[in-house]
């Protein structure tokens, strides 16, 4: 009889880990997510299939915690998720970022040396890492130059993924991600901060949505999409590196605009850029080359840009309770 395999997902309770663990449960896993203790567990994301999975509490800036999240897991496959994630927010937390986003990964990696080294190990690396970009599209070989502290831990992380995976011959892929939404991403981040807009505008709950950088452009695709690369990475016999994106780009000007139309109304009414919500430093342009997934993975993207904003959009109004007139 075959073992049933077991994969442990830090992180599961955000947007990626959700889907993630959807996709897992459908491929007949045995789930284990690693949440960290709060007096209110945020679990919204989860909670349709909280009596599927196993819930266990670690932090990645506890070692310990983690040899015990590891040791109790026995996971075949491991799929880091965890991290302070929010680009904007690592400027004021630059150390707490560092801590967990950076050195939590190779805290992660030694508990997985010690008690689960023959575990595949998927690492959620960034397109942040390519910063000031130094050519467009962008793709495995592109050298990297971040421009947020955010960006520079996550490159921190993933050259830690590649030392251990060379020095000690584990199965380690880092997953280089490009932009991925859904109706499950945190309000923090300026897609759903659109899309939340947009909603209240429409509602009469709001009169304006104030906004940073509309010029910045990104390659935005859809997290139910980007998980299945996840996956397809710990199944290959050897560990690699790929760019996960849709090979199009476009600038927040153009989902501001795309998600207005969605309710029928005109952007250029309701918004105001606003400077305090400007970057120190931004990235200007993201356009993820992924033919290197697509050769060895079999990998491609299924929603389209006008797709996810229409998804975002009309999940957030049915969430206040009508549709759009």
């Amino acid at each position: 009889m075959t073992e049933t395999k077991r994969a442990l997902i830090t992180g599961i309770s955000g947007q990626d880990g959700s889907y993630l663990a959807e996709l897992l449960l459908s491929k007949g896993y045995e789930v284990y997510g690693m949440v960290r203790r709060h007096s209110s567990p945020a679990l919204s994301r989860i909670e349709n299939i909280i009596d599927d999975i196993t819930i266990i509490y670690g932090d990645m800036a506890d070692s310990m915690s983690l040899d015990f999240v590891v040791s109790t897991s026995k996971p075949h496959e491991i799929y880091n998720l965890a991290a302070q994630s929010f680009v904007g927010i690592s400027w004021t937390q630059p150390i707490h970022t560092s801590d967990i986003t950076g050195l939590g990964v190779v805290r992660l990696l030694e508990s997985a040396r010690r008690y689960a080294p023959e575990s595949r190990i998927y690492q959620a690396s960034s397109s942040e890492m390519f910063g000031k970009v130094t050519e467009t599209p962008q793709n495995e070989k592109t050298p990297f130059y971040p421009r947020s502290p955010y960006g520079i831990a996550k490159l921190y992380a993933y050259w830690a993924c590649i030392n251990y995976r060379e020095s000690h011959g584990m199965h380690i892929s880092n997953g280089i991600l490009f932009n991925h939404e859904s109706p499950r991403r945190g309000i923090e981040f300026v897609t759903k901060k659109i899309s939340d807009g947009v909603t209240k505008i429409y509602h009469g709950r709001e009169s304006e949505l104030r906004l940073g950088n509309t010029h910045a452009m990104r390659d935005w695709g859809f997290a139910g999409d980007f998980v299945k690369a996840m996956w397809l990475m710990l199944q290959q016999d050897d560990p690699d590196d790929y760019v996960i994106a849709t090979g199009e780009t476009h600038s927040v000007q153009e989902f501001v605009d795309k998600a207005f139309d969605v309710v029928g109304l005109n952007a250029s009414d309701y918004v105001v850029v606003d400077k305090q919500f400007m970057r120190p430093a931004d990235v200007d342009i993201l356009h993820g080359d992924y033919s290197k997934a697509k050769e060895i993975l079999g990998w491609e993207p299924s929603v389209t840009f006008d797709e996810l904003i229409e998804m975002m959009v009309n999940f957030d109004i049915l969430s206040i309770g009508s549709t759009v007139k």
